[in-house]
């Protein structure tokens, strides 16, 4: 991209490589001397087996960071240097987000290389929460995919500018109009090429830099020696064409080259540029890169691109919340200035149990922290010292003194959940915004395999939950067994794998059961009097209010609204109700599933002076909700999940009925050459065995990627056949009380 391109690449391949050996202590020495505006945080996400970890190892080897290139299923049994999991090689698939950082030229990359897979959107979840920029890797063939979509939704959600990478140039079929055509259409991005490529599949031979109007070609073994040619004859009027489109574009998004634009002015390539960079980082615009990072081709002009268009950390605006009262929270904006002038914070992003014990990554988004420091954690106030602070690449660890704003280390020993913030000074109320986390859908039971291994067990699930807020372990009382809770099939199997390699510990897995819900049709009205004397104090409550459904997009939520006036219902017994209706939603009266999509109105009641108190509210509440699940409709809800199949065409008839025969709803299909691409909303209880049926149907060539979407009713038979389930294992638990009475 910038005339630097070919520069940058040869000063970082002589000077890294010759100093490779001492590159640590290097770093070391000039860490305090980095300006915040050299700095990148950049996360690569995409959907699964777009090319990510191999984007990143070439990215470590073009700055000089790794020696040699290793493939993710390479044949020298190496693995990529990002999968550094064995279980993750052993797949071919990022299983954990791994953390390194590169210089290229004089600007220092904190990477974070995230899963594709929708299993361990948490991951991805929690890197893009701390990242300034992220680089969005779309396949040239599969083009934009279920996974790409969620991705781009948590880009959004964290506000976070992207460049587009189209990968896999050189795979038959690839097509990258197409895909920016999808950009455009189904993820509603400005976005335009910053690049043509120079053939395709096969023939593909280099890329066209529209707005330094030059080709660009990858010499050597590995494609380190970037070499600049003029444009080729036969493409100057497809360049000329794509860099008007470029500009007009960019006008849209960006009003000192829309000025330029309505005024004729020819805008230089500085001016575009400068336009591209304040577009991108104000995410109005998407610039869309090319190459092929198996065959070594466009990584350098990433790389530049990286530097030109996404932002320092000066340019991101971080913000950290402190409480005024119980109910209000202000917002307090991070300085990035890398000096000790500002109070320290830090979130703790990820949690990784390692061989010195529990490893925790941090951003630090104010301030600075040397090693031997004391911090505090805002939410617990508890006190940690720093007695080591490390910076990571992959599985190794390179030591520091003292980070500042804007890096991303990890230190030892510190106790802390995920999501939890630090300060240096104990009375800074201050923690960062948290972390979005997705409610599991799917459940399975789980318990060791011998008696010997349970210590091993509660071992592992300590860990595990702690690590992965999405993967919940917790004990049913009814059936008396342990279930393991996740977001999908894959999920639940990493970790049970996991068990018998990290722990020596063999774990047998139940049937999968999905994670229903329970909801409310119709408003119901309740008013329930609590009354109880046994000598002395007793207890004394009403309430009175109305039980609401919320709105289809607020079915997985519950709400509380007090709404009483006067002194009927003291204040301070208010949260006693509150507590009652939250508790009571654990288990609903149709099928003993979990309440989600209602509102409790608290409207009215009465108490006693002497005999209320906030434990006869709770009880009174309770009551209420009882009554409420006699008096009122309920319905069952199911997770629905997006379900994306690729196949080959001549399959076609067999996928639909595939899809109809488990309730499928086609939302979309595609077509390119001799494969096709079917959307779907399926319910998650229809899908347990889909991936063997699929690929005896299409001769092993089929295959799907599944996310979750929303909740919505389930089918008639489904909800009776849950309801009878309930009601049978009640009669059972009876019926073996019964029996322990005679004995």
């Amino acid at each position: 991209m910038s005339f630097l391109a070919g520069k940058r690449s040869l000063e970082n391949l002589m000077r890294l490589r010759k100093t490779h050996k001492t590159s640590v202590s290097l770093r070391l020495v000039s860490n305090d001397k980095i300006e915040v505006k050299k700095m990148r945080n950049i996360g690569i996400s995409a959907h699964i087996d777009s090319g990510k970890t191999t984007l990143t190892e070439r990215i470590l080897f073009y700055t000089g960071r790794i020696d040699a290139i290793h493939e993710v299923k390479g044949k020298d049994g190496v693995g990529a240097t990002m999968d550094s999991m064995e279980l993750e090689r052993q797949r071919g698939i990022t299983i954990q987000s791994a953390a390194t950082y590169t210089m290229w030229g004089d600007h220092n990359i904190n990477i974070i290389d995230t899963p594709g897979h929708v299993d361990f959107t948490i991951e991805v979840e929690r890197a893009l929460r701390v990242l300034d920029g992220a680089v969005l890797v779309l396949c040239a063939v599969g083009g934009v995919q279920s996974q790409t979509m969620t991705v781009d939704r948590q880009m959004k959600r964290y506000n976070v500018p992207r460049i587009a990478f189209i990968n896999k140039l050189d795979r038959t079929g690839s097509n990258p109009y197409r895909v920016l055509n999808q950009l455009r259409t189904k993820l509603k991005h400005n976005a335009s090429f910053l690049h043509l490529p120079i053939g395709l599949e096969a023939n593909m031979k280099g890329l066209i830099d529209i707005v330094n109007e030059r080709a660009i070609y990858f010499n050597g073994v590995f494609g380190e020696k970037v070499v600049y040619d003029e444009i080729p004859a036969d493409m100057r009027d497809e360049s000329s064409d794509a860099r008007f489109e470029l500009i007009e574009n960019l006008a849209n998004a960006d009003d000192l080259l829309g000025e330029m634009f309505l005024e004729e002015k020819t805008p230089q390539a500085e001016d575009i540029h400068a336009a591209i960079r304040r577009a991108t980082i104000a995410r109005n615009f998407t610039p869309v890169m090319l190459g092929t990072a198996l065959k070594n081709k466009g990584i350098q002009p990433l790389l530049d691109g990286v530097i030109d268009f996404l932002p320092d950390p000066t340019e991101v605006e971080n913000f950290a919340l402190t409480q005024i009262n119980e109910d209000e929270q202000e917002k307090v904006l991070m300085n990035p200035e890398r000096s000790s002038k500002n109070p320290f914070v830090a979130l703790a992003f990820k949690l990784e149990q390692g061989k010195f014990g529990q490893l925790t990554y941090l951003r630090i988004y104010q301030g600075t922290v040397k090693k031997g420091d004391t911090v505090w954690n805002s939410r617990t106030g508890k006190k940690t010292r720093l007695s080591r602070l490390v910076q990571m690449h992959s599985n190794k660890m390179e030591d520091v003194n003292e980070v500042y704003a804007g890096d991303i280390c990890a230190v030892f020993g510190v106790d802390c959940a995920s999501g939890d913030s630090f300060v240096l000074d104990r009375d800074l109320k201050l923690s960062m915004e948290s972390i979005f986390v997705p409610d599991p859908v799917i459940s399975m039971s789980i318990k060791p395999l011998d008696k010997k291994s349970e210590g091993n067990f509660s071992k592992a699930v300590a860990r595990f939950t702690k690590e992965d807020p999405t993967y919940r372990v917790w004990y049913d009382v009814e059936n008396k067994e342990t279930i393991a809770s996740g977001m999908g099939e894959l999920h639940l199997e990493i970790y049970s794998q996991r068990m018998e390699r990290e722990y020596n510990c063999r774990v047998e897995m139940g049937k999968p059961r999905v994670a229903f819900k329970e909801t409310l049709l119709e408003t119901v009205n309740y008013d329930y009097w609590h009354r109880k004397q046994s000598g002395g104090k007793g207890e004394y409550a009403r309430v009175i209010g109305v039980m609401e459904p919320l709105s289809a997009t607020e079915n997985t939520n519950i709400d509380f609204r007090d709404e009483t006036t006067g002194t009927n219902i003291p204040k301070p017994f208010v949260p006693g109700v509150k507590k009652g209706f939250i508790d009571a939603c654990e288990k609903g009266g149709l099928a003993g599933q979990k309440v989600t999509g209602v509102c409790m109105r608290l409207q009215d009641g009465a108490s006693h002076m002497v005999d209320s108190s906030e434990w006869a509210f709770y009880q009174a509440s309770q009551f209420a909700f009882q009554d409420c699940c006699e008096d009122g409709k309920w319905i069952i809800l199911e997770p629905i999940m997006n379900v994306e199949v690729n196949s080959p065409i001549e399959f076609t008839s067999s996928i639909f009925s595939l899809l109809n025969k488990r309730s499928g709803v086609i939302t979309g299909q595609d077509g390119r050459d001799d494969w096709f691409t079917v959307e779907a909303e399926v319910p998650l209880n229809n899908m347990f065995g889909f991936s063997g049926e699929l690929r005896g149907m299409t001769q092993g060539k089929g295959e799907y990627t599944m996310e979750y979407s929303r909740y919505s009713p389930a089918s008639p038979e489904t909800q009776e056949r849950v309801i009878q389930e309930f009601k049978l294992k009640n009669e059972q638990a009876i019926e073996a009380k019964g029996k322990k009475k005679k004995n």
